[in-house]
């Protein structure tokens, strides 16, 4: 018969790398930024695993795999190595990973401990004991193969000859050739023989073997002779022989006596030449199809989801009652369920964690989804129900239309939780879930923030007491002082000198005057607006004197403290869009003016990096889920007055890359749209960039009566009949401010869909003439809801309102270009949004104007501070009047955060505990662990 055809690993593996190479562009082109990425530990620095090595890694780099090499030296330990180990498995740049064998260490170390350690998902060497137990038991689709035999059969492959139904022999038994060698064939459907060096009657059992397989490490052990005629050749021994016409004394051959073998098979490999070639060529392949199921499992956009379905009561239990009637998924399958990685989720128990900002890094390239925005009417104590209705609409959109959904919410403070107000979780049949959870402390942000701000405080005051008792240089020694001989500024400490125009680093070259420049803010307390904060209600607080210890040196004044959620930090934590920009902004805060009338700033007092420390995971986005098992983002809780009143930045930008270009993105804008609506887009969109799709505009019957003249109402009493009863024409007044926030939404044009929070006392007619007057004031859609009493699916006819209007054309632009001076800011959102016909600005305002407009804030967006209970300055104003006159009582600063905020009257920054506060009824059951009383 003619010689055996030659099967060529070099050529065979050539085509392998071409094709793969070829598949990682396409994988580049559908995930831009995206790359395989192959890590390899060695231990050691044996010249053999260096030559293996440089052979991987040049592959790597052919095919377009991002390889890292990783050496630990020959000291290494076991732990050591684990260690390493643990980090690359949890390393999500890191497809495939290998530990290169031999350990080269002179420390004790299990093998086979090591290369268990490796994920199995990960194990592209396929050496782990899961990985072969799959292989065993035919899971070749769930598993990784060890290189080598996934190599020959790739060979045997080209043949063209069917495996299935041939007799197969397999000489050698290693764990990474024989065995698996076996068991692949096996699963390939051929009579499989295991042979070995207890095997009798070897040369008869290689003679019955269609396809032979030679893996036993000793030089041309199989005779030709043994051979079946026709039989294909797998060998995938390396062995040296002495040879005196080489050079190097010695040639390298098979397990195969190859010259004779080649005169009875039909097909064989060379050695070398044959399986060498194919084993990187397939460690390679592992990698990118580790690559392709790691997209295809975390692929942005396609979720594979479980809802909780809800068990409806009627009538409507507590909102504690139904929460705890849920059994929440754990957070991390939330997790998972969405596209999050392992080590990007930072589990705080089993219902609520920390996503790490390097989501957004790695999903930086994808689509965003639709963006919504909940807003509301001008508030009323009646309530409207924005909380509920963006709970309700995302669990419509997710677990009823079968849309990739995510909310994203406010923290809310625990002041207005144990007052009057209560939680803000959401009510009814939707709510975030567990409502106590979300309630009270949370991931402890606002302690973080509480602590941080109070530090700026307490840095600010002692700042002033020290240029107060001490000289240029005794304040110089103690700010530079020197450590062993040595003085030094710190980072922070070198920018104040850049700030002041002192370029120079050494502590010692300064002169009197610029060690004066240096050391003395010289703060102006009259002009201090850094205050303490506390996240309890305590009217007791609103007015104190600070200073009034003997230590303190007489050194005594006036100042107050704040609810916490009023913090400019809490501001800066919502617009930042990551550690570096929302350290640039602490350091920008001002907390008061000099003698000279320039701005002191947080990092004048060398803060910045104190606060950026206190603040390093607050800035991490907290995931929850809703009733229906929907994701949540709740990230900060600004005030709506003298803040933005919105959710952070950055969980709305890892939202929208987590739901996909189909997918949902909805949060909510805090008190009327007239206050949050306006500042979301002027502010926060001008900030993040982001581009809203749809607006939704909540409002109800009974609270629109009152817009149109209905009584007052007071807590605990029965409500007036206006309220109960059906008054269309009450009704249709009050509408009058629905048109106008209506008009406020489409003036950024952006479409709006209202929804019409129902109330068992509304009668149809009521609620049908709603919609009508939502449509024919400018409104996409005006839809009735029923969410509070049944979930999402009482909102299903919203969420498909919704959809229709984010295909819709949305021409967004903001109310005013930043550019134009600050009273012509003010002016142009008091007559467009609010209806006035002018404003007026009080001596105080103006003397700000001037002062901020000289420091160079003018150019800052404009975050008004005004009454949420009306369109007016006037609470008690109703509807929509107009033709007043805006009075701007003083103008404050927000620097870090980015906006000045004009004073509309008086605000209130620390709330009070009413007669009867909230804490009455919440009670912890010693036996169970609940909650209870929390609404």
């Amino acid at each position: 018969m003619a010689p055996a055809e030659v099967l060529s690993g070099k050529i065979v593996s050539a085509q392998v790398r071409e094709r793969l190479k070829q598949q990682v562009v396409e994988m580049k082109e559908k995930f831009p930024g995206f790359r395989p990425g192959l890590a390899i530990l060695q231990v050691g620095n044996r010249d053999d695993s260096n030559l293996y090595i440089n052979m991987k890694l040049k592959a790597a780099a052919e095919i377009g795999i991002s390889a890292n090499h990783i050496k630990l030296p020959n000291t290494a330990t076991e732990a050591d190595v684990l260690k390493c180990i643990a980090s690359l498995n949890g390393d999500p740049a890191v497809h495939g990973f290998i530990v290169q064998l031999p350990l080269d260490s002179d420390k004790p170390i299990n093998t086979e401990k090591i290369t268990n350690a490796v994920a199995p998902e990960k194990d592209v060497d396929g050496l782990s004991s899961i990985n072969a137990g799959k292989l065993s038991r035919g899971d070749l689709g769930d598993c990784f193969i060890p290189c080598t035999p996934k190599g020959c059969m790739e060979l045997i492959r080209q043949t063209g000859i069917q495996v299935a139904g041939k007799r197969a022999v397999v000489v050698g038994r290693s764990k990474i050739v024989g065995a698996p060698m076996h068991d692949l064939l096996l699963w390939n459907h051929a009579t499989v023989t295991t042979c070995h060096s207890k095997t009798s009657t070897l040369a008869e059992e290689v003679g019955k073997a269609d396809i032979l397989v030679v893996a036993a490490g000793k030089a041309e052990m199989v005779k030709g002779e043994w051979i079946k005629p026709g039989a294909i050749v797998i060998d995938c021994g390396i062995n040296h022989v002495p040879d005196s016409t080489k050079a190097s004394g010695k040639r390298v051959v098979g397990d195969v006596a190859y010259n004779t073998a080649k005169e009875k098979a039909s097909y064989i490999t060379p050695v070398p030449g044959g399986v060498g070639p194919m084993t990187v060529a397939m460690l390679m392949q592992s990698t990118v199809e580790s690559a392709q199921r790691f997209l295809e499992k975390f692929q942005p956009g396609k979720w594979n989801i479980q809802y909780n379905k809800l068990t409806l009561k009627m009538p409507v239990p507590s909102d504690i009652e139904i929460s705890q009637s849920c059994m929440p998924k754990p957070i991390d399958q939330v997790g998972k369920e969405v596209g999050l990685l392992p080590d990007e989720v930072e589990l705080y128990g089993q219902t609520k964690a920390k996503v790490h900002l390097s989501a957004l890094k790695r999903l930086k390239n994808q689509p965003d989804g639709k963006y919504i925005v909940v807003t509301g009417i001008t508030p009323t104590p009646l309530g409207e129900g924005k909380s509920t209705t963006t709970v309700g609409l995302v669990q419509a959109l997710g677990a009823h239309l079968h849309q990739n959904a995510f909310a994203c919410v406010r923290q809310p403070s625990q002041g207005p939780t144990f007052g009057i107000k209560g939680g803000a979780a959401g009510g009814g049949y939707c709510q975030v879930v567990p409502m106590e959870e979300f309630n009270l402390h949370l991931t402890g942000d606002i302690h973080a923030i509480t602590a941080a701000n109070n530090l700026v405080a307490a840095a600010v005051d002692a700042r002033i007491f020290h240029e107060l008792t001490q000289t240029d240089q005794a304040l110089y020694n103690r700010l530079v002082p020197s450590v062993n001989g040595v003085r030094k500024f710190s980072d922070i400490q070198i920018r104040r000198l850049q700030k002041l125009g002192i370029n120079k680093t050494d502590p010692t070259s300064l002169t009197m005057q610029e060690v004066n420049l240096f050391v003395r803010l010289d703060i102006d307390p009259g002009t201090i607006t850094w205050q303490r904060v506390l996240d309890t209600n305590d009217r007791f607080l609103r007015k104190i004197t600070i200073g009034q210890s003997p230590t303190e040196k007489g050194f005594s004044r006036m100042a107050q403290f704040d609810i916490t959620v009023s913090s400019e930090i809490m501001a800066v934590l919502a617009l930042s869009d990551g550690l570096d920009d929302m350290k640039k902004r602490l350091g920008r805060m001002v907390v008061a003016s000099s003698k000279r009338g320039e701005p002191v700033t947080a990092d004048d007092l060398g803060v910045t990096g104190a606060l950026a420390v206190l603040m390093k995971d607050a800035i991490k986005p907290n995931l929850m889920q809703t009733l229906e098992g929907t994701p949540v983002f709740v990230h900060a809780g600004p005030f709506a007055n003298i803040a933005h009143g919105n959710s952070s930045v950055l969980a709305d930008k890892i939202a929208l890359k987590l739901v996909g270009k189909e997918g949902f993105v909805v949060t909510e804008a805090g008190f009327g749209a007239d206050i949050g609506m306006e500042k979301f887009f002027n502010i926060k969109c001008r900030y993040s960039g982001l581009r809203p799709h749809v607006v939704v505009l909540v409002a109800t019957v009974r609270a629109l009566k009152m817009h149109g003249g209905g009584p007052a109402v007071t807590a605990g009493v029965p409500l007036p009949k206006e309220y109960t009863e059906e008054n269309l024409q009450l009704l249709a007044k009050g509408c009058s401010n629905l048109n106008k926030q209506i008009q406020n939404a489409r003036m950024f044009g952006v479409p709006v869909v209202v929804a019409v929070n129902a109330f068992k006392t509304d009668t149809k007619a009521e609620l049908a003439l709603v919609v009508q007057l939502a449509k024919e004031a400018g409104a996409f859609d005006a839809v009735e809801c029923t969410h509070w009493a049944e979930g999402g699916k009482g909102a299903v006819a919203l969420a498909q309102a919704v959809k229709r209007a984010s295909q819709a054309p949305s021409n967004f632009s903001f109310l005013y270009n930043v550019e134009l001076p600050v009273i012509e800011k003010i002016r142009l959102i008091a007559q467009q949004i609010y209806g006035a016909s002018d404003i007026e600005l009080l001596p105080e305002a103006q003397e700000k104007v001037a002062l901020y407009t000289k420091q160079g804030f003018g150019n800052l967006p404009i975050c008004m501070a005004k009454t949420h209970l009306s369109l007016s300055h006037d609470p008690e104003q109703k509807g929509a009047p107009t033709g007043f006159i805006l009075p701007i009582r003083d103008i404050r600063a927000s620097v870090g955060a980015g906006f000045l905020y004009p004073l509309v009257g008086t605000m209130s920054t620390m709330p009070g505990l009413p007669t009867r506060p909230c804490f009455y009824d919440i009670d912890l059951d010693p036996v169970s662990g609940e909650v209870h009383g929390l609404f």
